[in-house]
């Protein structure tokens, strides 16, 4: 969930910070309410929804203004897409600006 971002969590003899990297993996993987066996689990192998989840937590670690979502909820299922759309509703209300593309809007 950090690749990203890795360059935060160098130190200041060029390593990986892993303490912190576990701590704003840990953070994110809360809440985002991500399901997984285990945080070293491959993204390849959680659900459809559990993966949309680490990516955007991924992205969400950079701390950015605006966010292109494209296809944000496509193939998950409707709780994982109820989730994401109250994180997008949550950080509009943050002041993060979406731009969002989809074909699934009713």
């Amino acid at each position: 969930m950090t690749i990203a971002n890795v360059h935060n969590y160098k130190t200041k003899i060029g390593l990986l910070d892993n303490k912190k990297m576990e701590a704003d993996t840990d953070k994110q993987y809360q809440a985002m309410h991500v399901k997984a066996a285990s945080k070293k689990q491959r993204i390849r192998s959680l659900s459809g929804g559990n993966q949309q989840k680490v990516i955007i937590g991924r992205w969400l670690l950079t701390n950015p203004d605006i966010l292109l979502m494209d296809e944000p909820t496509r193939g998950i299922d409707v709780g994982a897409k109820y989730e994401i759309y109250q994180l997008m509703l949550e950080l509009v209300s943050q002041g993060k600006s979406i731009i969002m593309v989809s074909s699934e809007m009713p």
